[in-house]
C-alpha cells in the first residue's frame, strides 16, 4: 500500500460512484473509458482491497467501498476548500506580511512605505517584528519573517541572502549652533575623544560602523552616551549635552531651521546603504512583492543622490 493517494484516482473513484457508469464518468473528467478503468485498478491496489464490483454495466460499491467513499469525499472537499480559500486570498488581495526592522526603520521609514502599501492591499494582515541587524537576519533563516529592511553589513552580503538596495546615506556629526564647532565649520580630530557623543543604539549595525571608522581613524572614543530615541539625540544635542552622530536625512528639518549643523566625520565617510532583504531562492508573495516596490518609491528619495555617493 502507498503511503500517498493519488488525487486523479480519487476523483475517478468518486465521478464513478456518482455516475455509476465509466462511460458517462470518463465523460464528465474528459478522459477515456480506459483511463478510468485503470485509474479504479491502480487505486484498488493502492489501498489493498476491492472497492467496485461491476455487475453487468452497473458499479456497486463493496463494503470497503462504501467506507473508503466517505473518506474521498472528505479529502476532496478539503482540495476544494484549499483551492478556494487560496483563490479568495488573492481576488481579495489578501495575504500576510511578515516585515522585520529595527529602530530607526520602524520609526521613520516603515510608516510611510506601510501608509502606501495598505492603500492597495488593505486586507493583508501584517506582522511587523523590531530587532537588531544580527536578529532580523536569524528571523530570515528561520521563516520567522518574509522580508526585513536593513542596512547592508560591512563588506558583503551573505550569499544566503538577496538584497534589493533601496537608497545611502550618509552618517555625520550634528551639533547646536553655539557649539565650538559650528563656529570652526569643522571638527579638529583632537577634540573629538574629550566630547560626549550621543549614539542612538550600541547594539545596531551604525553603532559596530562607527566603532570601526574611528578605530581606523586612531581615535579613542571615550565618552560615549547611549540614547534609545532618535529624537532623544536631537533634543539632548539642541541643548549643548554634546555632538551627536545622525544620519544628515534625520535630521533634514533641523538643519533647514538652524537649530542643529550638520558637519563631516572627517576626511573619510560612513555612506550605509539600505535596502530589503529577502531568503534567496525564495519565490516573493505579491505582497511582498508590492511592499518592497513601496519601500523603493517612499524611501527611495530620503538618502543621497548617486552623485553624492561618489563624491
Amino acid at each position: 500500500m502507498n503511503s500517498t493517494l493519488d488525487s486523479r484516482q480519487l476523483l475517478a473513484f468518486s465521478a464513478l460512484v456518482r455516475r455509476g457508469s465509466f462511460t458517462v464518468a470518463a465523460k464528465d473528467l474528459f478522459l477515456t473509458q480506459s483511463a478510468v478503468s485503470h485509474a479504479i485498478k491502480a487505486l484498488e491496489i493502492d489501498v489493498g482491497c476491492r472497492l467496485l464490483d461491476r455487475v453487468g454495466r452497473r458499479v456497486l460499491l463493496t463494503q470497503a467501498g462504501e467506507k473508503f467513499l466517505r473518506h474521498t469525499e472528505k479529502i476532496l472537499q478539503e482540495m476544494e476548500s484549499a483551492r478556494l480559500g487560496i483563490a479568495a486570498t488573492s481576488e481579495s488581495e489578501g495575504g500576510r506580511l511578515r516585515v522585520g526592522a529595527g529602530s530607526t526603520a520602524c520609526q521613520h521609514i516603515l510608516p510611510k512605505v506601510l501608509i502606501e502599501f495598505q492603500r492597495s492591499y488593505p486586507k493583508c494582515v501584517i506582522r511587523l517584528e523590531s530587532g537588531d541587524h544580527a536578529e532580523q537576519l536569524e528571523w530570515l533563516r528561520s521563516g520567522r519573517i518574509d522580508v526585513a529592511l536593513v542596512l547592508a553589513p560591512a563588506g558583503q552580503i551573505p550569499t544566503e541572502f538577496a538584497f534589493t538596495p533601496i537608497f545611502d546615506d550618509e552618517l555625520c556629526f550634528v551639533v547646536a549652533p553655539r557649539h565650538p564647532w559650528a563656529a570652526l565649520m569643522g571638527v579638529p580630530r583632537e577634540s573629538i575623544h574629550v566630547e560626549t557623543l550621543l549614539i542612538s543604539d550600541k547594539s545596531s549595525q551604525t553603532f559596530r560602523l562607527i566603532e570601526e571608522y574611528f578605530r581606523e581613524e586612531t581615535i579613542f572614543l571615550s565618552n560615549l552616551m547611549e540614547v534609545r530615541s532618535i529624537e532623544a539625540v536631537r533634543e539632548l544635542v539642541k541643548i549643548g549635552l554634546g555632538p551627536g552622530i545622525l544620519a544628515q536625512w534625520l535630521v533634514r528639518d533641523q538643519i533647514k531651521s538652524g537649530s542643529l549643523i550638520a558637519l563631516p566625520l572627517g576626511s573619510r565617510k560612513i555612506v550605509r546603504s539600505w535596502g530589503v532583504a529577502y531568503k534567496k531562492g525564495r519565490c516573493l508573495e505579491v505582497p511582498e512583492q508590492a511592499f518592497r516596490a513601496s519601500c523603493v518609491r517612499v524611501a527611495g528619495g530620503l538618502g543621497l543622490s548617486a552623485s553624492e555617493v561618489a563624491a
